[in-house]
């Protein structure tokens, strides 16, 4: 008996469950009439868009996918955009009524028994006599709208279910933060013209192999107390020392106290460049994201300004840009 309850213990448990992962897209065709006349055969491709894992895409056929389907029907079909898949799904296509009635045209196979892959085009030959469709409140002010529903039918097994305990995101830089504005246990001070910051010369220098040569390189001094630093706004550095205490850029308008999109695009140029004289690789690049980001804003306002106004103005072509880095002499003296 005690053997039977030991290999009763062993037993383990397992399922695999079937299920569809649905998503959905609208299609619309501007312009219907002119698409009319390209050939049986031609279509109308929607964009590509994503269902559970594999790509899909919308074929509209206004003179029907068969020659002798041509002027009679439209054809419409969902094609698996995915090279070299076998995929098992359902589909349903809806023509949209436009006049908000509410009749829309299914066509469904969410009803119907799935087919086996590969799943390439699924659709209609005969979707739609066209005469009908043109006269129908399906078309509105020349326009057509389609939705597409594609269910994706996945397998995934289940097991035990594993415990485990859930891990906050890391503080660290909130700490460390919270170190430098303490003040407790720095050994360097930095003067950066007529204000002062306190730091610590371990952490500069597993940060910056530009500190790390100066506090412990060959030619280093492990005993400086203080540094000059030359050429740099004050706001400058301190936003500087916040991004190697919490490999954060720095809140520019916080550090400003301004909210003006021109300070904070000069001050993220200044920064840029005390980034890449302290080799600080990281703050380079998020500098340059930012510095990205407000191009495209003031880009998108131009724009809109130009919208506004009435008179027509010459493009005189993109304004680049490139913004120079100080030299590579160290920026301070040695007190």
């Amino acid at each position: 008996m005690s053997d039977f309850k030991a290999d009763f213990d062993k037993e383990s448990c397992s399922r695999s469950i079937n299920e569809t992962v649905n998503g959905s897209h609208q299609f619309t065709i501007k312009g219907y009439s002119l698409a009319k006349g390209m050939g049986a055969g031609k279509c109308i491709s929607s964009d590509i868009f994503s269902v559970g894992g594999y790509d899909w895409a919308i074929y509209f056929y206004p003179d029907g996918k068969n020659p002798e389907d041509s002027s009679m029907y439209v054809s419409v079909f969902i094609a698996l955009a995915s090279e070299g898949t076998d995929v098992r799904a359902l589909f349903e296509l809806t023509l949209v009524d436009q006049s908000g009635n509410g009749k829309h045209k299914v066509h469904s196979h969410f009803d119907r028994a799935l087919e086996s892959g590969p799943y390439t085009l699924k659709g209609y030959k005969r979707f739609f006599r066209r005469t009908t469709l043109e006269n129908s409140d399906y078309i509105k002010d020349d326009c057509l709208v389609m939705n597409c529903t594609v269910g994706v039918v996945s397998t995934r097994l289940e097991g035990p279910k594993q415990y485990s305990i859930p891990v906050p995101p890391s503080d660290m830089g909130q700490g460390l933060r919270e170190l430098l504005e303490s003040e407790v246990g720095c050994d360097i001070v930095f003067q950066v013209g007529d204000e002062t910051f306190k730091a610590h010369k371990l952490i500069l220098a597993a940060r910056s192999p530009v500190f790390r040569a100066q506090f412990f390189g060959l030619v280093g001094d492990p005993n400086l107390d203080k540094v000059v630093v030359k050429d740099m706004d004050p706001s400058i550095f301190k936003a500087m020392l916040l991004f190697i205490y919490t490999d954060k850029l720095p809140d520019v308008h916080e550090i400003t106290g301004t909210t003006s999109m021109c300070t904070s695009t000069n001050m993220v140029q200044h920064l840029l460049a005390a980034a890449d004289l302290y080799n600080l690789d990281r703050l380079k690049l998020l500098c340059e994201s930012k510095l990205c980001e407000e191009l495209m804003l003031i880009q998108w306002q131009q724009h809109l300004h130009w919208l506004s106004s009435i008179s027509v103005c010459n493009s005189s072509g993109n304004a680049v840009r490139r913004f120079s880095t100080l030299g590579r002499e160290l920026p301070f003296t040695v007190v």
